[in-house]
């Protein structure tokens, strides 16, 4: 290959369609075992790569000449190769240092924890001593000299302020994952969280529910791709770059997903929300009676509504891992706080809130197939719903009226 990225496990990379926006060039994600990661780069068939978990620290051996600040970081993510000369460097460094100040996290004088021990957790290392960071304490589920356990941890340095998790911990496709306890940290301000994929791991998600300001990778991702590029090219470009490069990969890797009462129409504003954004339609509701093979009325009768609501949870927990898509949600799904979570790691949750006498019961909704139940319901969970929600959309217009307020809301 000529460009591209080299990993262990890269299926969920988002490295392609970044670089490709960047650069005039194809660019391949190419996983290589551990075994042949020397012969690899010895072979030097490639113009320009970069390097990620676990390689950041392996490529250095083979490498011609090692930029004076990745050596001292002591981790590689972009080598270069100029006429048979491999020439390393760290982008890492300036793309985690363009999130952190997107954030709008102080690091001066605070103490840090950081997460792993790897070769993005020497990056972080630089990034917060640049900064001035007061203390830096760090925490491994193995055993690492100079870090320390999580019970240590939570016994001893619950005063960290800012939090920096640089493990594959809550990483697709083991999204349900969170590397620390943040509940336990009183006087945290900051958390910044390296994973990108999901967009909003649940450390993020967790973060912002307690007001702490916090962000994923994604950005640093689309930064340090910027940088990579100019040593791939020899070209300076203009840094608002990483701003739009982020801008345009959110909008297409994230979904957009409705919750709302029976009858509200998200179905039918999804289907619209589908070819306004060109992103797939997912009717959790028919696609239950797909792998359930029966429509929704008998798998209450026959089975129950806990049962109903497993199948529910499986699927949102399937389809919320997934990117581009348009997740149209049964009027329950929100009983369940483990599938808002789930939804909200890779995508802006829209409540559809049209009025209780726009609401038509209906027979093959068996929770509200009279006005009785749907008023029940609705009293019931309306408060969830906006709980639940990152946006509350004003539902009693059109469908295609409400299509637009969603779709303008979400490109803006």
């Amino acid at each position: 290959m000529k460009y591209g990225l080299i990993g262990e496990h890269l299926t969920h990379s988002f490295s392609k369609v970044i670089h490709e926006q960047i650069g005039d060039y194809v660019y391949e994600i190419k996983e290589i075992e551990p075994e042949n990661v020397k012969a690899f780069i010895e072979s030097k068939d490639f113009l320009g790569i970069n390097v990620t978990i676990p390689y950041k620290e392996k490529v250095i051996p083979y490498l011609d000449y090692v930029d004076k600040d990745a050596l001292s970081i002591g981790a590689v993510n972009t080598v270069v190769n100029r006429d048979g000369k491999l020439y390393g460097y760290n982008t890492d460094y300036s793309g985690m240092l363009a999130l952190v100040n997107r954030v709008g996290i102080r690091v001066a004088g605070k103490k840090t924890l950081i997460i792993g021990t790897g070769g993005t957790s020497k990056t972080a290392t630089a990034v917060v001593k640049d900064l001035g960071a007061k203390e830096i304490i760090y925490v491994s589920n193995i055993e690492v000299p100079g870090a320390y356990s999580y019970e240590e941890v939570y016994k001893n340095h619950t005063d960290a302020q800012i939090i920096f998790n640089t493990s594959p911990v809550g990483m697709y496709p083991k999204n349900q994952g969170m590397p620390i306890d943040i509940t336990k940290f009183k006087d945290l301000e900051g958390a910044i969280d390296v994973v990108y994929n999901p967009i909003r791991t649940n450390l993020v998600l967790k973060a912002k529910e307690l007001g702490i300001k916090s962000e994923g990778g994604l950005y640093m991702l689309g930064a340090q791709a910027v940088y990579a590029y100019e040593h791939f090219s020899g070209n300076k470009v203009d840094k608002s770059l990483c701003d739009k490069i982020y801008d345009s990969v959110i909008k297409s890797k994230d979904n957009i997903a409705l919750i709302g009462m029976p009858a509200s129409g998200k179905s039918s504003v999804g289907r619209v929300l589908a070819e306004m954004t060109g992103k797939t339609l997912v009717d959790t509701d028919e696609e239950i009676v797909k792998r359930a093979g029966m429509d929704i009325p008998t798998i209450f009768k026959e089975y129950g509504e806990e049962y109903f609501r497993q199948l529910e949870s499986q699927v949102i927990g399937d389809f919320a891992k997934q990117n581009g898509l348009v997740i149209s949600t049964g009027g329950g799904a929100i009983l369940k706080k483990e599938n808002v979570t789930l939804l909200k790691q890779n995508a802006t949750v829209y409540f559809l809130d049209r009025s209780l006498d726009l609401l038509v019961p209906t027979e093959d909704r068996p929770l509200s197939s009279n006005r009785e139940a749907i008023t029940k319901r609705y009293n019931e969970r309306y408060s969830i719903y906006l709980a639940s929600a990152d946006k509350r959309i004003e539902g009693d217009g059109t469908v295609d009226e409400v299509a637009k307020i969603i779709y303008e809301d979400y490109v803006k």
